[in-house]
């Protein structure tokens, strides 16, 4: 974490065990100011709950319920908390009610039930509507939207949507969308909402993964530290021949605009991590420093604009890819992962077998972390249903 500020930038490589000759990792990470449980602001929350008929399926407004009720135990004295559901029209189900009201606030939750079709424009609408009424100086004042983001009714669309509340983000209020369920899911609306509504995105679909966005990260869902965050990598072209970033094509800025501060970028959480991968294909015999990552951001509390910048070079860099730090291996087996599953031009000579045989070593290292035992799970899972294929 940062001594001083918001942000640390960390940076290390290594040679690709997956690429062809001359191909590096490099992983740009950022790290946020940590800000514990007790020193997080006061926080007005609305609920802003689908109880369409799409959320009967596979038990989701269930797995919402629990999800409530666990947020609503980590909140303080001060925070307050107001509920509106929408199916095909909207409603308020709980007016804004102090957080240590238990009883009325589990009552309302305990209501909600699945029916009709969807107009989640109605139902942000409504939600945005309340919580501009309860804005104040010094307070978190976040939209929470739960929905497996299908929209059927009214207009469906996340610009059209964001068209209606527009001037509620630009009050103040943020927005958090919390993705529910498998199968009929619209993953890229609950994001794009997030991204233009200044706040984040969570995907839910167990009770563990809730207990995690809402228990172990609470505090860096709610209370932003910084506004408009943007990074940006130059690379020197004496040492670097090509590069790519893998992943984040919906969060392109041009290169142009990394200095321009009205172009509407994302929001950071306290205490949240951001990783970037970059592959780089090196010049042979290259060396000196390879580049510099850049990171500008808007502080949340005064409004003025930060700029951050964090040269590396091979001294950065580990010369074998399994001396490198476990974390930075675990990135780079995950994105290659993703690469395979999406049948990526940049892994066609990649397989799941390659893959299943990186994870399975990593594992020996980070073998008490119930998240990589997943992944590792996940990618044999995957290797031996692709090779059941006809």
């Amino acid at each position: 974490p940062p001594s001083d500020g918001a942000f640390a930038i960390q940076v290390d490589g290594a040679p690709s065990p997956f690429g062809s000759e001359n191909h590096w990792l490099v992983r740009i990470g950022l790290q946020g100011q940590e800000v514990k449980a007790e020193n997080r602001k006061d926080a007005t929350l609305i609920f802003v709950i689908d109880t369409s008929g799409s959320m009967g399926r596979g038990n989701r407004i269930e797995l919402v319920k629990r999800s409530l009720n666990l947020l609503v135990d980590q909140l303080g004295a001060n925070d307050t908390v107001g509920i509106v559901e929408y199916g095909e029209l909207a409603r308020v189900v709980l007016e804004p009610t102090g957080a240590d009201d238990k009883i009325d606030i589990a009552f309302a939750i305990d209501r909600l039930t699945p029916h009709g079709s969807t107009n989640a424009e109605a139902g942000l609408a409504l939600g945005y509507k309340m919580a501009a009424n309860e804005l104040e100086s010094g307070r978190i004042t976040r939209v929470i939207l739960l929905s497996d983001g299908v929209a059927n009714v009214g207009r469906t669309g996340p610009e059209s949507i964001l068209r209606t509340i527009r001037k509620y983000v630009d009050q103040g209020v943020t927005l958090s969308t919390i993705g529910v369920g498998m199968d009929n899911f619209n993953d890229i609306m609950m994001e794009q909402l997030a991204n233009n509504g200044d706040g984040n995105y969570s995907y839910v679909d167990t009770i563990q993964e809730a207990r995690r966005v809402f228990v172990e990260n609470l505090t860096g869902t709610l209370q932003v530290i910084a506004k408009d965050a943007k990074v940006q990598v130059d690379f020197n072209p004496d040492v670097v021949s090509r590069y790519r970033l893998l992943g984040y094509e919906n969060r392109y800025v041009a290169d142009q605009d990394f200095r321009n501060d009205a172009v509407d970028t994302g929001e950071v959480g306290a205490n949240h991590t951001v990783t970037a991968l970059y592959e780089l294909k090196l010049k042979p015999g290259a060396s000196g420093m390879i580049g510099t990552a850049y990171l500008r951001y808007q502080d949340v509390d005064e409004g003025f604009v930060v700029e951050l910048g964090r040269e590396f070079g091979f001294d950065d860099f580990t010369s074998e890819f399994a001396d490198a730090r476990p974390r930075f291996q675990l990135a780079t087996i995950v994105a290659e992962y993703a690469e395979v599953l999406r049948e990526s031009y940049w892994a066609r000579d990649g397989s799941l077998e390659s893959v299943m045989a990186h994870a399975d070593r990593l594992l020996e290292t980070l073998s008490s972390d119930v998240d990589v035992i997943e992944f590792v799970r996940l990618v044999k899972e995957s290797y031996y249903l692709n090779a059941e294929r006809p």
